[in-house]
C-alpha cells in the first residue's frame, strides 16, 4: 500500500472469530489487541450483571464515554479501575480476577513499536498493534509490493517518493519501522500472508531497476514460505470490478477482535468492521484469488519479470 500501512480501533466489537485465546504471554497479543480483549471482557460482564455505563462511570470516577472508550479498548486501563469494576460486577473467582488483572497489566505495556513514536502517526500506531495480534493477513496491492514483504533498499526508496524533504534519520527510522515489522512472518508462531499483487507492481522500476531487481527476487524467496501465499494478477486478466484499490483483511484468533478491513488514504485510514462490510470485502477478495493466476504460476510469472529487467 502507501507510506504507511494503519488503521484505527473497530467502532464496536462482533462476536464472530475462530474462538481460540490470546494468551498475555505469549508476546504477540500486543497492547492494542490485550486492550479490545480486556475491554470486550469488562463490557459482557457488566451486561451479564445489568449495570448501565453511568453506573459503571460512578464506580469509576469517570463518565459514561469514558467506560464506553474502555470497553472498545481505545484507552488504557488504570488497574484501580479494572479492579474496582471487577468488585462491581460480582466477580468471586480469585483466578479469574487475577487473571484479568495481569491483563490490564500487560494492555498498559508499550508495544516495540512505540519507540519509532516520532515518525509514526497515532492511527498507524494502533494498526501496528493489531497486525502484530493477526493470525492471517490478506492484501490486495497494485502500485507497490506490500509493506511486510518490502527489501530494505525497496521500502527505503517508497519512503522517498514525494518525499525529499524528509531528513535522512528519518527516512531511516521510517524504513527500520517497515522492515522490523516483518517480524510477524518469522516468529515461532507466525502469522499467515496471503498477497494478490497487480504485475505493474513487478514493473515499475521503484528506486531503479536494481532494487526492484532485488526486490522481486525477495518476493521468490518470500513466496517459498510455508505461511506466504502469493498471486499474481497478470496483465491478461480483467482482475475483479468490485474493488475501487488496495486493501487489506486482518483477522485474530480470539472472538473479542472483528476482523478489519483497512484501506489506505494519503494521510489517514479507514477501517471497516461491521459484519456486512467485511462479508463484501472477503467475496472481493475470494474473487481476486480466482481471477489471479494460481499460486504454482507465481515463481514463473516472477521469474519473467525477473528476465525483462
Amino acid at each position: 500500500m502507501g507510506e504507511w500501512t494503519g488503521a484505527g480501533f473497530p467502532s464496536q466489537p462482533r462476536s464472530e472469530g475462530v474462538g481460540e485465546s490470546v494468551t498475555v504471554a505469549g508476546g504477540e497479543g500486543g497492547p492494542t489487541a490485550l486492550r479490545i480483549m480486556l475491554g470486550g471482557q469488562l463490557r459482557r460482564m457488566r451486561e451479564s450483571a445489568g449495570i448501565s455505563r453511568a453506573d459503571a462511570g460512578w464506580q469509576i470516577r469517570a463518565s459514561e464515554s469514558k467506560v464506553s472508550r474502555m470497553e472498545l479498548g481505545r484507552v488504557g486501563f488504570k488497574e484501580r479501575d479494572v479492579n474496582d469494576l471487577l468488585g462491581l460486577y460480582g466477580l468471586d473467582d480469585e483466578d479469574e480476577r487475577k487473571r484479568l488483572m495481569e491483563l490490564a497489566r500487560a494492555a498498559n505495556n508499550p508495544g516495540w513499536w512505540s519507540r519509532y513514536g516520532d515518525v509514526m502517526p497515532s492511527w498507524f500506531n494502533n494498526y501496528v498493534g493489531l497486525e502484530v495480534a493477526a493470525t492471517l493477513i490478506r492484501t490486495y496491492e497494485v502500485m507497490f509490493v506490500p509493506g511486510l514483504l518490502q527489501t530494505e533498499e525497496y521500502a527505503r526508496a517508497v519512503v522517498q517518493l514525494g518525499k525529499s524533504f524528509l531528513p535522512g534519520d528519518e527516512v531511516e527510522q521510517r524504513v527500520s519501522l517497515r522492515v522490523t515489522r516483518q517480524q510477524i512472518l518469522t516468529r515461532l508462531n507466525p502469522a499467515r500472508l496471503w498477497v494478490v499483487i497487480d504485475e505493474s507492481v513487478l514493473h515499475r522500476p521503484v528506486g531503479g531497476e536494481a532494487i526492484l531487481r532485488s526486490q522481486i527476487e525477495h518476493l521468490i524467496m518470500w513466496a517459498q514460505q510455508p505461511n506466504i501465499t502469493l498471486q499474481i494478477m497478470p496483465f491478461s486478466s480483467v482482475g475483479y470490478p468490485g474493488t475501487g484499490g488496495a486493501f487489506s483483511l486482518l483477522r485474530f484468533p480470539d472472538g473479542d477482535l472483528p476482523d478489519i478491513v483497512y484501506i489506505e488514504h494519503a494521510a489517514s485510514a479507514l477501517y471497516l468492521d461491521k459484519l456486512e462490510e467485511v462479508d463484501e470485502y472477503v467475496a472481493i477478495m475470494e474473487a481476486l484469488t480466482i481471477a489471479a493466476a494460481p499460486v504454482s504460476a507465481t515463481e514463473g510469472l516472477l521469474k519473467e519479470a525477473l528476465a525483462r529487467l
